[in-house]
């Protein structure tokens, strides 16, 4: 097979896999916000799939025996930051979709990279915001001095920061280097 042939084979794939990646993120992104609902929901079924009904069990809260308008707070409360992944996965799409039509180093696939990375730095912050909102909000009915605010920050919410800070200075980098690259295409 000629070199040329290869090269098309390999950008054909790579359509093809990032086509496929694009529609994967999307169940994804749909995917863990209706999971999300649905263990709130039926949590005696879905406690083992989310943080956020163990966290309510961790409390002495049965979600099934929560009022209804206590319920839907909750659920809105745990999907802001779900929320700010999701927009961090809608971004991921397009890249993906970039990657499809072969604008790996184009600035808009950079500016894409750099969404995501600024989302899951999002994430993380809104997580650990929204945790002391979520128990206490969940704590509320209860007497006082019964009721409860917890708070966390762990190491993966510095390895996800981390992998954030680094995902966006790599997109900055691709971003320059896609500059660079169109100031040398004037120049040929």
């Amino acid at each position: 097979m000629t070199a040329p042939k290869q090269q098309n084979l390999k950008q054909d794939r790579i359509a093809r896999t990032s086509q496929h990646m694009a529609g994967i993120t999307m169940l994804l992104l749909v995917g863990m916000l209706v999971l999300n609902i649905v263990c709130w929901i039926f949590p005696e079924t879905f406690t083992s799939l989310a943080d956020f009904t163990k966290s309510a069990t961790s409390l002495g809260v049965d979600p099934a025996s929560l009022p209804h308008w206590q319920l839907a707070g909750v659920m809105v409360i745990t999907s802001i930051p779900l929320l700010a992944l999701a927009y961090g996965l809608y971004q991921l799409r397009a890249l993906f979709q970039r990657y499809a039509q072969g604008e790996y180093f184009s600035p808009l696939a950079a500016i894409h990279l750099g969404r995501v990375g600024y989302s899951v730095a999002w994430w993380v912050l809104l997580g650990v915001l929204c945790q002391p909102l979520s128990s206490a909000w969940l704590t509320m009915m209860r007497p006082a001095g019964h009721r409860l605010l917890t708070v966390g920050f762990g190491s993966n919410e510095v390895v996800c920061l981390f992998m954030a800070a680094s995902i966006t200075v790599i997109a900055r980098i691709l971003q320059r280097a896609s500059e660079v690259e169109a100031e040398n295409r004037q120049f040929v």
